[in-house]
């Protein structure tokens, strides 16, 4: 009897040995985009973000940042690798394919892939943020006037 039990708890321990694999062979060809939020937000706690989109493959996420920056999020497995991109400092081209991107990282060139997205159109927004060109705040600020006189003698 006693040996049917230690049996019945070997079995049991590998198939949890064997769900657990699966498990994360799984986290590992599918990462979660919560929670690479989350460790983005761990890596830059004052950086908030407005809008996402993931790769087609789902390896890699951009993001828009509030105050016209982009981020970038890379999965190696269940680890990330976080970065906050200045407007203007990659160089974006677009793929053959019309939905994909080649990014170079002049700063960072281990990062340097083509990424494909979804739709051109996802394609099209990322390169947007990258190069800085979707800006929530207007560059073109008109001073303001303190009387007419002074409106009409810097025209």
């Amino acid at each position: 009897m006693l040996w049917l039990l230690l049996i019945a708890v070997i079995v049991l321990v590998g198939a949890f040995y064997m769900w657990m694999n699966a498990r994360a062979e799984r986290d590992w060809d599918n990462p979660d985009a919560g929670s690479a939020m989350v460790e983005f937000g761990r890596a830059f706690p004052d950086e908030a973000i407005r809008a996402l989109h993931s790769t087609a493959d789902r390896t890699a996420i951009f993001l828009r940042l509030h105050d016209g920056k982009a981020g970038f999020i890379q999965s190696h497995g269940t680890h990330y690798v976080c970065h906050v991109i200045q407007p203007g400092k990659v160089r974006v081209n677009s793929s053959e394919t019309g939905r994909g991107l080649i990014v170079h990282f002049p700063d960072f060139a281990y990062l340097d892939n083509d990424f494909e997205f979804q739709s051109a159109g996802e394609a099209a927004e990322v390169s947007l943020w990258l190069l800085g060109s979707f800006s929530p705040k207007s560059e073109f600020e008109q001073p303001a006037a303190e009387s007419p006189h002074t409106a009409q003698a810097t025209e």
